[in-house]
Formats: C-alpha cells, structure tokens, sequence
C-alpha cells in the first residue's frame, strides 16, 4: 500500500465511505418508515423489532467470518461481494409481499452487509497506516455515520410520504452500483500474510449466543419469561456462551482470538461500542414510534424533528477524529459518555416528550454524544493489533456495534411493549411505558463515560502495548517468512 499516491489514498476512503453509507443510510431510512411498514403489513411491535434485528443478528453473527475471510482469501474480492449482496437484497425487500418475506430479504441484505464494513475499515486500516492519517481518516468514516443520521429521515420521510415505504431500499441501488463500479476500478487487493483458518464450529457458537438472546428478549412480553420457549432460549444462550469459551481457548487460531482483550482499550472498546450503539438503536427506536403513532406526524415532519440529533452527530464525528489524532481517545469519549447519559436522564426523569424545547435539547445532547463516540471505538480497536489481523479486530469492533444495536431494540422494544401491554395508547400511556427505556438508555450512556475513562488511561496504554507485541510474531517475519510492514 505505500506505493499509492494521495490521491488514490483519499480516492479508496471515498469508496469504503459509501459502503458504510449505504449500510447506515439503510437503518436509519428504515427506522422513520417503521409506522407506515407497520400499518401496511398490519405488524405487531415484535414484528417491527424484527425487520431491524432479523438483518443486525446475522449482520454480527458474520461480521468476524467476513474479517478473517477477507484476510484470507482477498479483501477486494469480498468487499465486491459485499456490495452485489447487499444491492441485491435491497431491491427483494422493496418487493417483499408480506412482513415474512421482507425479514427474510434482510437478512440477505445482512449477508452482504457483514462483507461491507469490517472489509473496508480493513482496507483502510492497510492504506492508512500513519497513525495520525489513520486517525482522521477514520474520523472521516464517522462523519459518514453521522451523514447517514441526518440525511435518512428526511430521505427517509420524503419518500415514505411521497411513493411508500417500498422506494427507501430503491436508494441504494445506484450508490451500490456506483460502489461497485470503483471498487473494480480503483481498489488493490490485499490479504494477510497469515490468515487465520476457518472456525465454523466458533462461528455456529457465535449464532446460536446472539439469536437466542435477542429472540428471548423481544418474545419474553407474548410468551412469558417463565414460558419453556424463553426458558429454552436462555439455555441455548448459556450452553453456546460456555461452549464458545471452552473451545476458542484450546484453538491455535481462533475465531476470536482471546488475546486481543488482554488490551483494555480494547476490550473498553468493545463494552462501550455495544453500550453506545444499544442506546442508539434504542433511542431511534423510540422517538420513531412517537413521533409519528403519539404525536401523530408523518414521516417527513418525524425527520424533520430528530434532524438537531443528526446534525450534531455529522458536525462531531470528525471533530472526534481530530482529537483522537492529538490527544487520544479519552477526552471524546468522556463527551460522549457525559452528554448521553445526560440526554436519556432528560426524557428518563423530567419526561422530555412533553416539552418540545427539552425534546430538542436532547436531541442534540444525544447527537453530540454520539458524534463524538464512534472514532474512538474504531481507532481504539484496530491500534496496536498487527496489520495481517485488521480485518478481524474491526469485525471484533464492527460485531459490537451491530450486537449493541440488535440488543438496544431487542431490549427497549420488548420493555415498551410490557408497559403498553392494555393501555390505552395515549401519550401519557406512551411516556410512562417508555421511562424504564429511557433509564436503560441512561445506563448506556454511563457506561461510555465510566469504561472509557477506567481504559484510556496510561495503565491501560500499557496494556495496549503488551498485547501488541504478544500478537505482532504472528504478522512477522519468523511465522511468514515476509518482512514486517509498519
């Protein structure tokens, strides 16, 4: 990779950039057409907690398969699969004939999706390898994140409003295909110069710990927590998790290599992006819900509302990266942690839905926050670990993400739907059912605070660096015969 010029550089950002686009501009689209879908497929709050969580568990279930394949067998060829999949998937679920199919169509879309971005932060991690370029870089890459929150519920609600629901999975066909024209064109090939195997026995543990957990929590309300359905599923959960553990530790090269989280930064990061991300998906989830059944908007004003939150998330994400480059990962993730927690206590404690100016308000804390979050998950996992494992450390990274998102509204949804259970669907109903939401959405946000002060210290720097030269012999000359790349 040091042979390419800047240009070409900046020119592969681009194209990994509209990877992650097109699979952010995709969740939070969806999550304003959430009413309407509803209403047309005549759906139960499960079933909406489904069409997000169906595509997040197998998105996570596969993010670390997609890594270490894509370190094994060529980043740009799975990267270009990624992008055929995901486009693919996408123009199925706009033609999906019932809630059942179109579930089904995301999690097509998810395949595609798990090949996306873990690949291409590995791609970026191997052309940006200055750490301070690597840092603003990935700063850019969160501004992405951020460009997604802003633009998708107003692309989200105009489209809803206008055609239907249907035509928000029409956008990503051009940028897929565009994608897809200048991944062939401009991007290199690139794998690991030891790869590690492959590990289906860890990688069916992996799914069978997050499908069961997620399908307990969002069945627990219907079912019943004492029902032999959750109870089963508590046990697959438990048996899988035990199991996962047992056997990735007597593995020469496991799916998820138990080193790694010898470094508290990484292991900070990991806790914090499922903490940060839980909230969002929760909070998005949330305020979607009622915005448009309690307030009554449609779904272009709902985009209109949250835009503040949005705003603030695309105007700090490169901030973040900035600071991240200069000063570290602490500063940015103590924000984070302070205005997050600090948005959910607003609708937590003093009912923020009821007043339009603190609804405001927290918008924008939570904007803010999570402007702020994203760059120091990424930047945190991927520094210190061997180039020849990118691919895998931001699949650990990219895997927390999603897992955090699949719980958050696996978890608040099944929470709003016990306190809903028989109520009379007011606003007052809505609120009072939706405050143990906001509390759990409270704890996330000090969870960023608490573990991203207690791993970002010099202690935990030291940590980092143990790691590292634990797991650099296996990039290295003595096990690849190839020279060591820095």
């Amino acid at each position: 990779m040091d042979e390419l010029t800047q240009r070409r550089r900046l020119l592969i950002l681009t194209i990994c950039c509209m990877s992650l686009l097109i699979v952010s501009l995709d969740n939070t689209v969806l999550n304003v057409a959430l009413p309407a879908m509803r209403r047309d497929l005549d759906a139960s709050v499960a079933g909406m907690q489904w069409t997000i969580d169906a595509y997040t568990l197998v998105l996570a279930s596969l993010l670390m398969l997609a890594g270490s394949t894509a370190d094994r067998i060529g980043r740009r060829k799975v990267f270009i699969v990624g992008v055929v999949l995901f486009t693919a998937g996408s123009v199925l679920c706009s033609l999906a004939p019932s809630l059942g199919w179109l579930i089904a169509f995301r999690m097509i879309q998810a395949v595609g999706g798990s090949m996306l971005n873990p690949v291409a932060m590995s791609i970026i991690t191997n052309t940006f390898t200055d750490p301070r370029e690597r840092a603003r870089a990935i700063g850019v890459w969160g501004a992405v994140v951020g460009i997604s929150m802003a633009a998708g519920p107003l692309i989200g609600g105009l489209l809803v409003d206008s055609v239907g629901w249907r035509s928000i999975f029409w956008i990503n066909l051009p940028v897929g295909l565009l994608a897809l024209v200048l991944t062939l064109r401009y991007i290199p090939e690139s794998r690991a110069d030891h790869p590690r195997r492959p590990d289906p026995v860890g990688q069916l543990l992996i799914m069978g710990l997050l499908g069961s957990v997620t399908f307990g929590i969002i069945e627990a309300p219907a079912a019943g927590v004492d029902s032999p359905l959750i109870l089963g599923c508590a046990l697959v959960a438990a048996s899988s998790l035990a199991g996962l553990v047992a056997y990735e530790s007597r593995r020469a090269e496991p799916l998820i290599d138990p080193r790694f989280f010898r470094s508290a930064p990484f292991s900070g990061a990991t806790v914090i992006a499922v903490s940060a991300f839980a909230a969002l998906s929760g909070f998005l989830f949330l305020n979607t819900l009622y915005l448009q059944d309690v307030r009554g908007l449609d779904a272009l004003d709902a985009g209109l509302y949250m835009l503040p939150m949005a705003a603030f998330a695309f105007l700090c994400a490169p901030v973040s990266g900035r600071l991240v480059a200069t000063r570290g990962p602490r500063l940015p993730l103590l924000v984070a942690g302070v205005t997050m927690s600090a948005s959910g206590l607003l609708f937590a404690a003093f009912s923020a839905e009821s007043s339009t100016p603190i609804l405001f308000c927290g918008y924008v804390l939570f904007g803010i926050g999570f402007g702020l979050v994203n760059a120091p998950i990424t930047n945190t996992a991927v520094s210190g670990m061997p180039r020849a494992q990118a691919g895998v450390a931001a699949a650990v990274a990219s895997t927390s993400r999603q897992t955090g998102g699949a719980l958050g509204v696996a978890v608040v949804g099944a929470v709003l739907a016990a306190g809903m259970a028989g109520g009379s669907g007011s606003a007052a109903a809505f609120v009072a059912a939706a405050r143990p939401a906001w509390w759990i959405i409270t704890v996330c946000g000090l969870l960023v605070l608490c573990v991203g002060f207690a791993t970002s210290g010099s202690w935990a720097r030291e940590t980092a660096l143990r790691t590292a030269r634990a797991l650099e012999p296996e990039a290295g000359p003595a096990r690849t015969g190839a020279a060591p790349r820095h």
